[in-house]
Order: C-alpha cells, then structure tokens, then sequence
C-alpha cells in the first residue's frame, strides 16, 4: 500500500469514528435521553459534526484524492472504488461550511424534541416553527451547490446517488395508476376479517416472539441488539455493533411484530457488509433505496409471505391461545395482508404504501420549490390524504406529525421507501431462480440459503457500487416497477379471488 492511500485511509477512519459517535448520541437521544437532555445533545452533536466536517474537508484530503485519483485510474479495485467514492463525498462535503453542519445538527436536535412534544399532544402548532427553520436549512444546503435539473436533485443525491426527480417522477407516474387499479379491484372483492388481529396482546410476549423470529432469519445478536423507540429504526456503530429499535401501538399489536422484521433486514445488511470496508468510504449499504429492499424484503415478501405464516403461525397460536382461537393459518395469512387504505404509512399495506410515499413526495417537492405554506401543511396534508387513499387522519399525531424525517431535516428521503419495494421484488425475482424450494425452506424455517444469497450477492459490497449499478450487477435491470407489479397482483389476485 502507498504511503498516500494509507494516510488517506487514516483520516478516512478518523472521520468514520467521528460519525459513529454521532450515531451512538442519536441513538441515545431517541431511545435513553431524559426529556431536558436534548439541548446539551444538540451542542454535543453539533461539535462532532463541525470536527468531522473540518477533517473530511481538509486540503490534505483533497491533494490526496486526486493524486489518488490519478494512480488507480481505470482500475476495478476495492481501493480504487473507495476512492472514486471518496472523491464524490468530498467534492460534496467541500462545499457546506463546518458551520452550517454545526448550525444543522443544533436545530435538528430541538426540532427532533418538539417533535416528540407535538406529536404526543397531537399539536402542530408546537412543532411548525421548528419545521420552518428545517425547511429553511434545507434551502441554504441547495445554495450551497450548482443549480440542478431541479432543486429537489440535490437532496436526493444525498440518499440516492445518480437518481434524479426526474426519474422518480417517472418511475410513480408509471406505477401509481397500476396501483389504484389493484387497490380498486380489491376494494370491489370480498373484504379479509381481521379483527383477531387488534385484541389484546402481551407486549412482551410480542416482543420476544419478534426476537426469536429475526434469530431464524439470521440477525446476530452477538453484534447487534433492539431497543424501544418512538420511530423505529436502525443505526450501525460498526460491523459488530448494529443496532435495532421497534414499539408497541396498543390498537396495531401486531405491528410490533413485523416492526422488528423490518429493521432487522436493516440490520443483516449492515452485518454482512465486508469488514475489510469498516472506516473507509465503503461502508453501510449502497443506498437507502438498496437498504430498504432488504427491510422491505424481510418484512414483506418472507414476513408476509404463506410459506412464513405456515411456519411461524402455529407458534404464535400457542403463544396466544386465547386471541387467535378458532383461526387457521389461511386465516392470518389473509388478515396480514389485508388490503385498506390505513392513516399510518409504516402500518400501511403493501398495495397502499407507495401512495404514502408519492404523497410526501409530492409535498417535499413543494417545499423545496418554495411553494408550500408550512402553516397550512396540515390542512393540506389531510387532502391529499383524501385524494391518495380516501381517509382523512382525526389529528395532527395521525396524520403530518407522525414521521420523524422532517424534524432531522431529512427531505429528500421518502422516494426511497417506495424505490426500496421495487427493487425487492426485481431482487426476489433472481433469487427465486437461483435459490432451489425458496417457499419449502422458508416453510421450514430455514433462512440460511436466503441469508446467503443476499450475503454473496448484496451485502458484502456495502458502498463499493452506485444503486442503479448493483441492482443492474444482480438483475440484469435498472431500477423498474414491473417486478413489484407482478408480485402484488400475483399476490392479491390470490388472497381475494381478483
């Protein structure tokens, strides 16, 4: 190794442990903080944030880059990959002052805890002027770039490198009214029961049975564990420490359930990445789009699927005699899969959720384009409810204030929940040919040759390819809708007799 690459390499881990340890307060900050922590976590955050700034963005970085640059020219190397993607970040991260990033972290911190308030007292109001100022950091990041095809570009190159709003667009136009079609037919056919499905359930007796589930699928938590959290989600210190939280909605028990599978599909992606990446460029997963196929994927098309349902449903009957009694396992299979426009999008169906998705899509894009009164947000939020999905939220908790993404200034996200679906289902496509009685092992409980694929397949990678590129690599396509159509009218075509 050159003495260039591995000065580079130094600093590059240098700065990976800076955001790490960001990652550790944050985590903290959502599942431990007492409620007057959160100014002093904001400071804390905020310094990390300017340190790891100033590191990235050094000039000997940059001489480094390019010399670099130069010497693995035209190479197809790991290394030549961390730093082709190196450069990218730089040339990014170069152009946003360690103060903003400073200035970004504090007000994210007190957004994130208004929030919280808000939310739980069902009050916007309490919540507005910390989105203003989110939203008005938002506009001062894009200035900080040259203009774009169009300013929403910007924001998602963060999360979705190489995609373009331009190609979202493109992508829902083609899917949403394939997707309202289904949702129709369905809502013509003979309604799924599944009241058994909101009785009372023992939170803890949920919580274990979701443990010893993602045991099965793979999840190893000898480096890794779950916590509670307000908002799920996952969160990767490093290799041997990735992290999963879920929560317990007394009316939705079972959501629990299938809460834990999705971050666990998270959380296996993150601990099949290659240790050799850990502190360089190429760590965590491709994209968020790429990570949210394997969430997606373990929730859905193996938590959701009958051969799993057969498996574990007999289990969680003796679990809960009393709530499923009388209840076969064609039964619960429907019930799970049952098809109605819902308030909540991380509880929504796999037929209906793309349409939370393109909703808050469609809003971002407003705010970017500076066209969206944030004081009306509510109101217009609860319209377009009515006009995706036919329900309209009781309250601003179950309706504009039950994300968490805007309160940390994350627009520019949400397109990649839906990207995530399609290229599950382009993904489960390849490894149902390639991986021989994929329904009898999962039927059997067995994930290993499942795990395994993904592992030689997608994981080990992390961020060593763009999304289009790995999802083109495995697939033999770029990122495209058919595949997710075909699954759901596959699917839905069976539970209700379409």
């Amino acid at each position: 190794m050159s003495e260039k690459l591995a000065r580079l390499k130094e600093i590059l881990g240098e700065v990976s442990d800076l955001g790490r340890a960001t990652s550790v307060l944050d985590w903290d900050q959502q599942v431990n903080i007492p409620p007057m922590g959160g100014d002093a976590r904001g400071q804390q955050l905020a310094t990390l944030g300017k340190i790891r700034q100033e590191k990235f963005t050094s000039d000997e970085v940059g001489r480094l880059i390019d010399d670099l640059k130069s010497e693995f020219a035209g190479a197809d190397s790991d290394d030549a990959a961390m730093i082709r993607v190196a450069a990218r970040n730089y040339d990014k991260a170069k152009r946003v002052p360690p103060s903003f990033v400073a200035e970004q972290a504090v007000v994210a911190s007190r957004s994130f805890e208004a929030w919280l308030e808000a939310k739980g007292k069902s009050d916007y109001a309490i919540f507005l002027p910390h989105l203003q100022k989110m939203v008005d950091l938002v506009h001062k990041y894009i200035s900080f770039f040259p203009p774009a095809d169009h300013p929403y570009d910007t924001l998602l190159d963060d999360y979705e490198p190489g995609m373009k709003t331009a190609d979202v667009k493109a992508i829902f136009d083609g899917l949403r009214p394939r997707q309202v079609k289904l949702i129709k037919a369905i809502g013509e056919a003979k309604q799924v029961k599944d009241d058994f499905l909101r009785k009372k359930y023992n939170e803890k007796k949920l919580w274990d049975f979701g443990e010893e589930i993602i045991r099965c699928f793979g999840y190893d938590f000898n480096r890794g564990r779950q916590d509670k959290a307000a908002h799920p989600f996952e969160t990767t210190f490093s290799v041997n420490d990735v992290r999963i939280t879920t929560r317990f909605e007394a009316d939705n028990p079972l959501a629990m359930i299938f809460s834990t599978m999705h971050e666990a599909g998270h959380g296996m992606y993150e601990q099949g990445v290659n240790p050799v990446y850990e502190r360089t460029a190429l760590e965590g997963g491709a994209s968020l789009a790429v990570h949210e196929s394997q969430s997606r994927m373990w929730e859905n098309l193996v938590g959701r699927s009958l051969p799993f349902c057969e498996h574990f449903f007999p289990k969680l009957k003796k679990t809960f005699p009393n709530q499923l009694e009388g209840i076969g396992v064609k039964a619960f299979y429907k019930a799970v899969n049952k098809v109605e426009p819902s308030l909540i999008r991380v509880n929504a169906d796999e037929a209906t959720y793309n349409l939370h998705i393109m909703l808050r899509l469609e809003l971002e894009i407003a705010m970017v384009e500076g066209i969206l009164d944030l004081k009306r947000l509510p109101e217009i939020w609860n319209t377009k409810m009515r006009e995706y999905l036919g329900v309209t939220p009781p309250d601003d908790a179950q309706g504009v204030l039950q994300d968490i993404h805007w309160s940390a200034g994350l627009i520019g996200y949400f397109s990649t929940y839906a990207l995530g679906n399609l290229i599950s289902a382009q993904l489960w496509e390849k490894i149902d040919k390639d991986v021989r009685n994929l329904d009898d092992q999962i039927r059997a409980g067995n994930f290993d040759a499942l795990l395994g694929w993904l592992r030689e397949n997608l994981h080990q990678f992390g961020h060593k390819y763009d999304p289009q590129d790995i999802v083109q690599r495995i697939t033999g396509s770029k990122i495209t809708p058919e595949p997710y159509v075909r699954y759901l009218t596959k699917k839905y075509s069976e539970i209700y007799s379409l």
